[in-house]
């Protein structure tokens, strides 16, 4: 697949985000923090969940996002991703700080610029593998492009599965239509928590496969938490935590790098 972009079609436009705040926010980057922190509970049950972090992820790049249980990188994506709240500092989507939105606001920002995948597919049942891909553009009132949504469609090899509904698809298949769904509205970023934990090794490869492809071919920007080294080495970049803290970076990952890194970074 070519990996010219000139003919896409462009991304849609959220009308009632209202004008861009951007204060803090460097320029080319799909989404970014700075200063975040995120405190659950008060007083003897607080718990830093996050302190002070600055990141920012690069438009067209694939991130990696690892560390132990309660590190704090669940949390990050969810707050990168407006699911969730900063306590203080700022998260933005390109140049739009998430803090400056409502929650409608906040909704339409999150539908129109912003993909998910997740380890539970949440798939509807009753919908068609397209069906499935273009709901959250039909929930928005929004055509799509057939074009693009076909290219995605075979990109993650389901051009023969369209109108196959879940209970007919495999774990792997199922987990294909969730990152094609991700990918329908060309959003500027796209988060994954754990995307193939439920996946065993070899359907898993394929996912990320169809990710790196995603980021290569489509130019998409994806962010991953994950906890194996191996689905780390697909990304461009890995970000450790740790108490909440960004402690490291790795550029250009091998599996057998980010193993001697998490290890040296557990001593």
């Amino acid at each position: 697949m070519s990996k010219t972009t000139d003919n896409l079609p462009p991304r849609p436009a959220a009308d009632d985000l209202g004008p861009p705040v951007s204060t803090g926010a460097p320029n080319g980057s799909a989404a970014s923090a700075r200063s975040a922190s995120k405190v659950y509970g008060m007083g003897d049950t607080e718990v830093h969940a996050l302190r002070d972090v600055d990141v920012s992820f690069e438009a067209g790049r694939f991130t990696a996002i690892m560390g132990p249980s309660g590190s704090g990188k669940s949390t990050l994506m969810q707050c990168m991703a407006g699911l969730d709240r900063l306590s203080s500092g700022e998260a933005f989507i390109g140049p739009q700080a998430l803090s400056a939105l409502g929650d409608k606001a906040l909704t339409t920002l999150r539908r129109d610029k912003i993909g998910f995948i997740f380890q539970a597919y949440n798939l509807i049942p009753t919908l068609t593998t397209r069906e499935n891909i273009t709901l959250p553009l039909d929930l928005a009132g929004r055509k799509g492009e057939s074009d693009w949504i076909d290219e995605v469609i075979e990109t993650v090899g389901l051009s023969d599965r369209q109108t196959h509904r879940p209970t007919e698809l495999s774990g792997g298949q199922q987990q294909r239509v969730a990152v094609a769904r991700a990918l329908a509205s060309r959003p500027e970023i796209i988060f994954g928590d754990e995307p193939t934990g439920n996946l065993d090794s070899r359907t898993g490869a394929e996912i990320l496969d169809f990710m790196r492809r995603a980021v290569d071919d489509l130019s998409q920007t994806i962010v991953m938490v994950t906890h194996d080294p191996v689905s780390a080495a697909y990304s461009d970049r890995v970000l450790f935590l740790a108490d909440g803290r960004i402690v490291h970076e790795l550029l250009d990952p091998t599996a057998d790098l980010v193993f001697d890194t998490m290890r040296s970074l557990g001593d």
